[in-house]
């Protein structure tokens, strides 16, 4: 596979650069700090569980472009293997999600029908396996893989690699323009966005659309969801800072959009400068950002995030100490991405949490990234139900609880942390 310069120092084991912001190269101000953790997605066995790497995760933000971003990076090829776990079709959800983006696509993609769409990180193929049914020309570029090989048994065209300048070139002389180019949950995690953009630039038609999806900063803030900081959640979107960044690099944030997903995310539509006419709705977003707080420094909002996620910790550490003293059984539910900030930051092991359930074979029989409980299959959840049960996929929740309504009959009760710890 291809690489970029910002990949290859990752490789020698560059970090950020002093600290200045990875798009401007503006000063960054610490604001929060979760400590030491390991890569979230490191489901090792159990004979390699200390082998895991970890890493600082703390944020800051810039004080020239506002954006939020960590101060230091884990190299992609740490994140990215070949064996990456996480499976975009896993929740009826995320696949309903993705087959209502796909339809959007195919009705309005700049060059019709007939138009050709890229997608960054296309995981499973959950989204473009709805345009290949359609027969619609498209290409995911993916560096897992595994995942690259589920996406292409559904009949997606894949290119395994990283989406860079280097890639976008070759998908360009290969293929020719693309028309829309999509990203969902995935830009974010990626540390040279110089590149991506220098690699859209060159695929992307003078009228086509650089359309990305991800998780809001307000949202985070405003529900204390500290764990969507995580390793591979490099940047911390607002449309302040998406619009500033697409600026400095030569384009326009022409529309946003909230979504529910993920508890709170905003589809952004970027054009080349001058293409198209910005919704109001960008301004209105802008707007609102600087009446919170979220288009300074941070600062005050960080603050009082910081005070509402310790509370959090201290809470959640005392109910499972509690449960434990009761001789009542907890499991935890859900090996997500985000369950290895909650585990480490608050210092949660198989003593409080003897093992969580997952329904991905890949994780199973493994253990979480340094905490190293058990990963187990569903039947463990089932046979017996536990007395609780602690939810990382609370983003799943609705979806999840209708599917283990037999466990609340029989008197089971859900934890969650999140926006403050509670049963349900």
């Amino acid at each position: 596979m291809s690489t970029t310069i910002g990949e290859q120092r990752a490789r020698q084991g560059a970090t950020l650069t002093d600290h200045r912001c990875r798009i401007c190269g503006g000063e960054l101000h610490e604001v929060f700090d979760l400590g030491r953790q390991p890569v979230s997605n490191a489901f090792a066995k159990p004979e390699d569980a200390d082998k895991v790497p970890f890493f600082r995760l703390a944020v800051g933000a810039c004080t020239s472009c506002t954006m939020v971003q960590q101060l230091d990076t884990v190299p992609p090829y740490e994140m990215y293997r070949a064996d990456y776990p996480y499976r975009a079709s896993g929740s009826l959800l995320i696949r309903r999600h993705f087959e209502d983006v796909a339809r959007h696509i195919i009705e309005t993609c700049p060059g019709g029908r007939d138009g050709f769409v890229v997608e960054i990180g296309s995981n499973d193929g959950v989204m473009l396996k709805t345009l290949s049914e359609a027969g619609m020309r498209h290409l995911g570029v993916d560096p897992a893989a595994s995942a690259g090989e589920v996406a292409r048994s559904h009949g997606v065209n894949v290119r395994t690699d990283f989406f860079n300048a280097e890639t976008a070139a070759d998908i360009y002389s290969e293929h020719g323009h693309a028309n829309l180019i999509f990203s969902a949950n995935t830009f974010s995690h990626i540390s040279y966005l110089d590149s991506i953009f220098e690699g859209v630039g060159t695929l992307l038609a003078p009228d086509g659309l650089f359309v990305f999806e991800d998780r809001s900063l307000a949202d985070i803030l405003r529900h204390n969801y500290f764990d969507q900081i995580y390793d591979e959640h490099i940047y911390l979107f607002s449309v302040s800072s998406v619009q500033a960044m697409a600026a400095h690099f030569g384009f326009e944030l022409v529309d946003a959009e909230h979504l529910p997903l993920h508890g709170g995310s905003i589809r952004y539509t970027v054009a080349r400068r001058g293409a198209l006419e910005p919704s109001p709705a960008v301004e209105k977003f802008v707007a609102q950002e600087k009446a919170d707080g979220l288009a300074e420094k941070e600062e005050a909002a960080f603050v009082r995030f910081s005070s509402d996620v310790n509370r959090i910790k201290t809470d959640l550490v005392s109910l499972l100490h509690d449960i434990r003293s009761e001789g009542r059984r907890v499991v935890g539910y859900g090996a997500t991405s985000r369950s290895a900030t909650v585990l480490n930051y608050c210092g949660i092991g198989a003593d409080l949490l003897p093992l969580v359930c997952d329904s991905t074979p890949e994780k199973q029989g493994r253990v979480t990234p340094g905490s190293k409980i058990p990963v187990c299959p569903p039947d463990a959840f089932t046979d017996p139900y536990p007395d609780y049960a602690l939810l990382f996929a609370w983003n799943h929740a609705e979806e999840i609880m209708a599917k283990e309504r037999l466990f609340q009959e029989k008197g089971g009760r859900w934890i969650l942390y999140v926006p403050e710890v509670h049963t349900i």
